[in-house]
């Protein structure tokens, strides 16, 4: 029982390490817009989101659920395009950034067992009813493809910047994700998108008076 209890506090300190900083570089996002009046990608921003992407798809794995891969899996690389195109990525030392490249695939790996991914870990986990799991990934896949949105956006401007789409891709997502989390029981899910939650009202009120 203690062991159990043990590993549940590792995995809910994994997870909720990540929504901090996922909070951190929103609070950070919002700060400094507010400042200007308007929409701002500071360099710490995507710094953050690879840092809260990594540990978060750690914890997904850990707690078997595909929902939250899912959604990390996508937009981990996508960070870390941004911090290329702001020029932070070549900061970092050489091992680092292999490893960090590295570090998804190696999971992958990982998860194989006598050759044979292993499905009913994942897309049969009798915590989570199927129309529960197609919801979450949904939402999940909503929330990962603002992220695409804002790639593909900030490849045409050669710079990178999070437009009104984002904002309101990210909105969406995160009332699935949100709803997702309540019938999942999962706190850390719940918190961190209730953070989010206000933090992208208030910048699409921003994006809408730059319009």
């Amino acid at each position: 029982m203690g062991d159990w209890l043990s590993y549940n506090f590792f995995v809910y300190a994994i997870g909720f390490a990540a929504q901090i900083l996922f909070s951190a570089r929103l609070l950070l996002q919002w700060i400094l817009s507010e400042r200007v009046k308007k929409v701002l990608t500071p360099e710490l921003f995507w710094q953050l989101s690879l840092i809260a992407s990594f540990l978060l798809f750690v914890y997904g794995w850990m707690r078997d659920d595909f929902a939250i891969m899912l959604g990390q899996s996508i937009t981990y690389f996508i960070y870390i395009r941004n911090m290329q195109l702001q020029g932070s990525w070549k900061k970092l030392h050489k091992l680092i950034r292999w490893f960090l490249w590295a570090f998804p695939f190696f999971i992958v790996l990982y998860s194989y067992n006598n050759n044979q991914f292993d499905i009913d870990r994942l897309f049969r986990n009798e915590n989570i009813p199927p129309t529960l799991l197609i919801w979450g990934s949904t939402g999940q896949i909503i929330f990962t493809f603002r992220f695409v949105y804002q790639w593909i956006y900030s490849e045409r401007k050669k710079e990178s910047s999070l437009p009104l789409g984002f904002w309101l891709l990210s909105l969406t997502g995160s009332l699935m994700i949100l709803s997702y989390a309540v019938f999942r029981k999962d706190p850390v899910l719940f918190i961190g998108q209730m953070f989010g939650f206000v933090v992208y009202l208030r910048n699409i009120v921003l994006s809408l008076k730059k319009v």
